[in-house]
């Protein structure tokens, strides 16, 4: 068997459609007697919310984007080119004149907004396409590690990015590339080309997240180029993540653009893709009193999660968390409303960037403040729940039989005024 043949044999095959879906969901174990269980049980079980995940079409497209990245990596690594490359990068870790002679195989950037899934769809497409782990080759004997991710430095530090590259790929194969660059106190140069043999010898995908910190740091650029001379020396796909900001960045000059071809996302719209994700995070519920998902609490998350899917999920799980501590023990509008406004504050001028903040003063009077704090509530109360709080609170009196000026004091900001 050659080379190629023996690699392609021990890549796990590529999956599609229905498999694929099955293959990438995450689904906890759940039982709906939970909901009878004491409160400390609940509660600890409540985290297996953050476990759940439902593939979107991001992921499946992620899922093809990578396998095939890495099977153009890995058809390289069989070439005649290949070896001439092996010496080339031996000179450079000698310090000594070298040049490209593989050629890149294939670089791309995968950005979208912050929280929207991107790192998790990754996880879950690597798991799949290196299920069988660390590649062990028989003709030549080497070990290939089918994906290796590593975070792009704070500062863009290139010698830095590269030591990482370096003790990830020990951690894997039990090798000592990492020590043995610090011990021998390579420059930057001698360690590119250190990192270049390492990668063609044992790596098939080279990831980089959060990417985006190469936006503010002088030594973005260099970085970058940095990368560009690591695919042509070591011929290995490398995928570059991070957040919408890092586009601006790479658009900024042809050559970075043709380095960032790939794939960009933003929050999801209102589809049957969020429809799918609200079911099913919906049905993990581990209050005491069972809620339908309806159409209305459907619009109302998306309204307060801004189609974010990290959103969705702190508001499911902190609004159950509050509803089993102060014992209303439902997953309906009020707590989902409390979870909101209590918990994700700090999120309310992103979710919905059309409110204003009014800035108080200190010339008016006791009483004009208070009259100015109430105004500054319920325009908050306006422009957030979009004229249907009042409908869902009716709904859901009559569904619990609860009193209705109660539930509308604890969610609408009432003033008397004296005649």
């Amino acid at each position: 068997m050659n080379k190629l043949a023996d690699i392609e044999s021990r890549l796990s095959k590529m999956k599609s459609g229905d498999e694929l879906i099955k293959a990438l969901e995450v689904k906890p174990d759940y039982d709906e007697s939970i909901r009878k269980e004491n409160m400390a049980v609940r509660l600890m079980k409540l985290s297996d919310v953050y476990n759940v995940y439902v593939p979107s079409r991001m992921t499946e497209e992620i899922y093809y984007k990578l396998y095939l990245a890495l099977v153009y990596s890995m058809r390289k690594k069989t070439t005649k080119k290949a070896v001439l490359q092996q010496n080339e990068n031996y000179k450079a870790v000698m310090a000594q004149e070298y040049r490209g002679i593989i050629g890149g195989a294939d670089s791309l950037l995968i950005a979208g907004t912050s929280g929207i899934g991107k790192s998790t769809a990754i996880s879950r497409a690597i798991s799949l396409i290196s299920n069988k782990g660390v590649m062990e080759l028989d003709v030549p004997y080497s070990f290939i590690i089918p994906c290796v991710v590593v975070q792009c430095p704070f500062d863009s530090s290139v010698k830095n990015l590269l030591l990482e590259v370096l003790r990830k790929v020990d951690e894997r194969i039990g090798s000592n590339y990492y020590q043995n660059a610090i011990r021998a106190r390579a420059t930057t140069d001698m360690l590119l080309g250190m990192v270049s043999q390492v990668s063609l010898n044992h790596v098939g995908l080279l990831i980089i997240d959060e990417i985006q910190n190469v936006v503010n740091s002088k030594n973005g650029r260099g970085l970058i180029g940095m990368l560009t001379q690591l695919i042509n020396d070591s011929g290995i796909s490398i995928c570059m993540v991070g957040t919408s900001e890092s586009v601006m960045f790479f658009e900024s000059s042809d050559y970075l653009a043709r380095r960032s071809l790939g794939l960009q996302y933003q929050a999801m719209d209102y589809d049957d893709d969020f429809h799918k994700i609200c079911k099913e995070l919906y049905s993990y519920q581990y209050v005491k009193h069972y809620t339908e998902l309806t159409e209305a609490i459907t619009e109302w998350i998306y309204e307060h999660s801004a189609g974010i899917i990290s959103n969705i999920v702190v508001l499911l799980h902190d609004a159950q968390e509050i509803a089993i501590m102060d014992g209303t023990e439902a997953l309906d509008i009020s707590s989902l409303n409390k979870a909101y406004k209590n918990r994700m504050a700090l999120l309310h001028d992103y979710i919905a960037p059309s409110i204003q903040k009014r800035k108080s003063t200190t010339t008016i009077g006791k009483k004009a403040d208070k009259i100015h704090e109430l105004e500054e509530k319920q325009d908050f109360i306006e422009e957030t729940e979009q004229e249907n709080l009042i409908a869902l609170l009716v709904a859901q009196a009559k569904q619990n039989s609860t009193d209705i000026v109660k539930l509308m004091q604890e969610n609408l900001i009432v003033m008397e005024v004296s005649v």
